[in-house]
């Protein structure tokens, strides 16, 4: 099995994931993944050498919410969108399972249960833009496209560490009242992973078994990680013009997003019931990982 970006946080556990069940596996991207073979390759240009592998799991991408017009976004394209086209190239007829958002879902919609038929477009950032256009690519390939929500998990440099670094002066402000929201164990997710080699080309939304109350969540997330902060919500119009002018004002990524005030204003909850229909389960949940952090 090749694993793309298994040097990042998604890839790492997928290749962990794959050598713990027993198969070979190639670490394919610019470092050396956790175990198995090292071969080089760097999204933004050339393919990938795939040789020897029976399976593809393409984990590499960009993320983050880079400002418009950006050098940083240009280079989330080309590697979500270029890196996707010479990826496929490359895997020749192989079964490729490609890894996905839910970001490439529309936010205008009602998202309080999300098929896999939800429209996509609308998206406020590249980051939604740019995984939309790579798995269109990869579904016309006849790939297996994963979509999970806010993966979390040891080793994740995105999603709570960014929650974490907007407690200020012992206060956390959250947009709007408390909503679910539908969040992705990455061990859930490297499961899927693996399990979806059997699956039938198309896309599949991944998540926990049962979506989150979001101010419960955070404030689990603030106890196990030992930060002391009282939960306050701001109107979600008030969020928003916060966002547009941070987002004006920034020379580099901003410190506050139209993006990021969405994923937390407005219920987001994602239908998991096709891949539960092939025989996926997901086991793992927010509290098994707060717990494994307070020891």
């Amino acid at each position: 099995m090749a694993v793309t970006g298994a040097s990042g946080f998604c890839g790492g556990h997928v290749a962990r994931a794959a050598a713990a069940a027993g198969s070979e596996v190639l670490c394919v991207g610019r470092r050396p993944g956790p175990v198995g073979e090292h071969r080089f390759w760097d999204a933004t240009r050339g393919e990938p050498d795939l040789a020897g592998a029976d399976l593809v799991v393409h984990c590499a991408a960009a993320v983050g919410d880079p400002a418009p017009g950006s050098p940083a976004e240009a280079l989330m394209r080309e590697v979500n969108v270029g890196g996707t086209e010479r990826l496929l190239r490359a895997a020749a007829g192989r079964p490729v399972v490609w890894v996905s958002s839910a970001s490439v879902y529309d936010p205008r919609p009602d998202r309080s249960l999300v098929g896999e038929d939800h429209p996509r477009g609308g998206h406020l950032n590249a980051y939604g833009r740019t995984k939309a256009a790579g798995e269109a690519l990869a579904l016309a390939a006849g790939a297996v496209v994963l979509r999970p929500r806010a993966v979390y998990g040891p080793g994740d440099t995105q999603l709570l560490p960014r929650l974490l670094s907007r407690v200020r002066a012992g206060t956390l402000l959250l947009p709007g009242p408390d909503v679910p929201l539908s969040l992705t164990a990455v061990e859930n997710l490297a499961s899927a992973c693996l399990a979806a080699a059997d699956w039938g080309a198309g896309a599949y939304n991944i998540a926990d078994a049962r979506p989150y109350a979001r101010d419960a969540a955070v404030r689990a997330v603030l106890r196990a990680h030992g930060v002391r902060a009282r939960v306050r919500h701001v109107p979600p119009g008030l969020a928003r013009t916060a966002a547009r002018v941070a987002q004006a004002l920034a020379t580099g990524e901003p410190a506050l997003t139209r993006y990021a005030v969405d994923q937390l204003a407005h219920p987001v909850v994602l239908d998991v019931r096709r891949a539960r229909s092939r025989g996926w389960s997901p086991g793992r949940t927010l509290e098994d990982y707060l717990s494994s952090l307070r020891g």
